[in-house]
């Protein structure tokens, strides 16, 4: 009879759930106020015009634009929301 012997006290029978990090709206594309742009922990990216950043870190757009990605001093990095005026007009 073909049986698993009793395997007894396990201590890595456990995963944690993903944090979903990353992201979530890439250069070019558009945003509204209140999207998420950015979901990190830790500043890798810096809030610039357009955008704000939350308590957790993640940086959100408060007006609607397209998103862009600069380099600033010391190599860091910015997300800012500029306006798309000739959609507007």
């Amino acid at each position: 009879m073909a049986h698993k012997k009793g395997e007894g006290k396990v201590k890595n029978g456990r995963d944690s759930h993903s944090r979903r990090l990353g992201v979530k709206i890439f250069g070019g594309d558009t945003a509204n106020p209140g999207n998420i742009i950015i979901r990190q922990r830790g500043t890798n990216y810096h809030p610039g015009n357009g955008v704000m950043k939350g308590k957790d870190h993640t940086i959100f757009a408060v007006i609607e634009g397209v998103v862009k990605f600069t380099k600033g001093k010391n190599d860091r990095q910015f997300v800012h929301v500029i306006a798309d005026t000739v959609a507007a007009a």
